[in-house]
């Protein structure tokens, strides 16, 4: 949603969730509380830390550590394998909750939401009750050592920004009259969406702290950035409306795993698991009805090459194993014409299938050589199933295995899958 014109009202709130995933594992398992730990896809010595819990982070325990550095650092560290569905059904449980003040909820990840209390201003005479409250409700109605940070401000942007400010448990409200000081104590890599390499061009045009860029003219913002994300920063930082609320279909998606060290020494279990992720991207173009006409693989290795391939279809394509061929097929020719090891090999540490210039299915042309539609009709009628009786109730024959081939994740970024409707399959 796009809302311009000069807006200075803080009616919009930002609720961060406290580091997450490990204050889930700590409210249904109480003797984890008051303890570090760190949630990891894997628990072996080379797995990675996802998300460590609040007194883990107050030990020096960081996202992205490996799990044998972060035990050096906090010899009492507890390791905890990644639950996802325990997860989302928190999360769904947390979005309930904030509904009940406002439709207007845009959840932004597994851990974060937007409520938008500006068309119920007659109903909350004061906003940071109301904050006070979401923060009571959580705690009371889905699980008492959930802690979350809200920011309040007239944008999404500063109210993300506010709820940065304070963590955990914080609660900060940003309006016209303490915008500066608050930017004023901040460096501009501490504004959501600007890293290293933007900060670096807005400080070789002599932006060079948050209020420079406040102050600075839209026109010369556009020419900085080259691009009208110049000019939405001046709308974000002078009250000009709302344009981080906008919600778009997918221009992409990838589906990626770490690989344990029992999964990289059988050249089986990494095949079985790229067409796992293959599968995965099938169900959601199929959910979305869309097809795709790029492809790209990438995998890195534990001693720091990496492989990446990009593949564009003569025709656009849904179905999951015939994507796991083309890969493939390209994988054999490169190791072909190179005589190179395996790409799949016991060194890969990682890899991911994503898809691109996604296709409504509706304007698929199909091939006048090959009739697709009853194969098409299928794969959706096989989802369709799944989403009313269960996953497991109909499946391929390449989803027969007796160990599932990687563990279940979900990131921190886009949940768009999770909020189509409430029985995702």
């Amino acid at each position: 949603m796009k809302r311009l014109g000069e807006y200075t009202k803080p009616t919009v709130l930002f609720v961060d969730m406290n580091s997450f995933f490990a204050s889930c594992e700590q409210q249904v398992n109480y003797y984890l509380r008051d303890r570090p730990i760190a949630v990891c896809v894997y628990t072996g010595k080379q797995g990675c830390v996802i998300a460590p819990s609040i007194e883990a982070k107050r030990l020096g325990v960081k996202l992205g550590m490996r799990l044998d550095e972060a035990v050096r650092i906090c010899p009492e560290l507890i390791p905890v394998e990644i639950n996802s569905q325990r997860y989302r059904d928190f999360h769904v449980a947390i979005i309930k909750v904030l509904q009940q003040f406002t439709p207007d909820v845009v959840p932004k990840s597994i851990d974060e939401a937007v409520v938008d209390l500006t068309r119920c201003q007659l109903m909350y005479k004061d906003v940071r009750e109301v904050a006070l409250q979401i923060k009571n409700d959580i705690r009371t109605k889905v699980g008492d050592w959930l802690r979350c940070s809200i920011g309040i401000a007239p944008n999404a942007f500063l109210a993300k920004l506010a709820s940065d400010l304070q963590k955990p448990d914080g609660l900060v409200m940003i309006t016209p009259e303490t915008i500066d000081d608050v930017l004023n104590g901040l460096t501009l890599t501490d504004l959501p969406g600007i890293g290293q390499r933007m900060a670096k061009r807005l400080e070789d045009h002599g932006i060079l702290t948050p209020l420079n860029l406040r102050y600075a003219s839209p026109e010369r913002l556009r020419a900085v950035c080259k691009s009208i994300i110049g000019w939405h920063w001046h709308l974000r930082l002078n009250f000009g409306g709302e344009v981080d609320l906008e919600t778009s279909a997918y221009k992409s998606m990838q589906a990626m795993r770490t690989i344990s060290t029992n999964q990289r020494q059988s050249a089986e279990r990494l095949d079985e698991l790229l067409q796992s992720l293959c599968l995965t991207l099938e169900r959601r173009m199929v959910r979305q009805e869309v097809y795709c006409q790029v492809i790209s693989f990438h995998c890195r290795y534990h001693d720091g090459r990496h492989y990446s391939d990009e593949i564009k279809l003569p025709e656009p394509k849904q179905d999951g194993m015939e994507i796991y061929q083309l890969i493939r097929e390209r994988f054999e020719r490169f190791e072909r014409v190179n005589r190179c090891e395996p790409i799949l090999n016991r060194g890969i540490r990682s890899m991911s299938v994503s898809v691109f210039r996604l296709m409504p299915d509706q304007l698929v042309p199909f091939s006048l050589f090959e009739d697709n539609t009853r194969k098409n009709r299928l794969r959706k009628t096989l989802y369709e199933v799944k989403a009313r009786f269960g996953s497991d109730k109909l499946m391929r024959a390449t989803e027969l295995r007796e160990n599932p081939v990687f563990r279940d994740v979900i990131g921190f970024g886009s949940i768009k899958d999770l909020h189509d409707d409430q029985n995702p399959f």
